[in-house]
């Protein structure tokens, strides 16, 4: 058996991987116009986000008196992201403006409707777990893209008299097919992938 001690611990553990290390890419569809720097706005107002998950469903089979599994289809769950509101509204009316490109407010019509990487409503996104050290964003140590992604939600944001010391904020809830993983580029770091 092998022993385990404190010294052992820290070696293994390092300093720890730290969940407010992140990075965020957001690809907007083509039809939305962006500058260059607005691109940025993402990663810069980004509260929060996740790594994403997904989930292999279960056969359940009953046989002479049990029940037996066997692994079913894989799902995959909503991914949620949270930005802090701009002074310009900006970063929000790219979303509200990506999501009435789906499926527009009044006239019901649906002006980006092809579910495509390129010229429609589709994009990739991605998320990179990031590790403190010297580097000015650290270095990656694994990294996500969410394939297919489109908004399905841009959550309303409160307004109150007594909403003192606070700055707006809001959150976007994104379907996805499926995610690739790899791995990051420091020396070290699990290659490991998932396709």
């Amino acid at each position: 058996m092998a022993s385990s001690n404190v010294s052992q611990f820290l070696q293994t553990m390092g300093q720890g991987v730290r969940p407010n290390m992140f990075l965020i890419d957001i690809n907007f569809p083509q039809a939305i116009a962006l500058q260059s720097e607005d691109q940025q706005l993402t990663n810069i107002l980004c509260k929060s986000a996740a790594l994403p998950g997904s989930n292999l469903g279960v056969i359940e089979i009953p046989f002479r008196g049990r029940t037996v599994k066997i692994a079913g289809d894989r799902t995959f769950d909503t991914w949620t992201t949270t930005f802090f509101n701009d002074k310009d509204f900006k970063l929000r009316s790219f979303f509200e403006q990506w999501a009435n490109s789906i499926n527009t407010h009044e006239g019901n019509t649906a002006p980006l409707f092809t579910p495509n990487n390129s010229d429609g409503y589709m994009a990739d996104l991605g998320v990179k777990q990031l590790e403190k050290d010297a580097s000015e964003e650290g270095a990656i140590l694994r990294q996500y893209t969410l394939k297919y992604c489109f908004p399905t939600n841009v959550s309303p944001i409160d307004l109150a008299y007594d909403s003192n010391d606070q700055i707006e904020e809001f959150s976007v809830e994104w379907q996805y097919s499926y995610f690739t993983a790899e791995g990051g580029t420091r020396s070290g770091v699990s290659n490991l992938g998932v396709v």
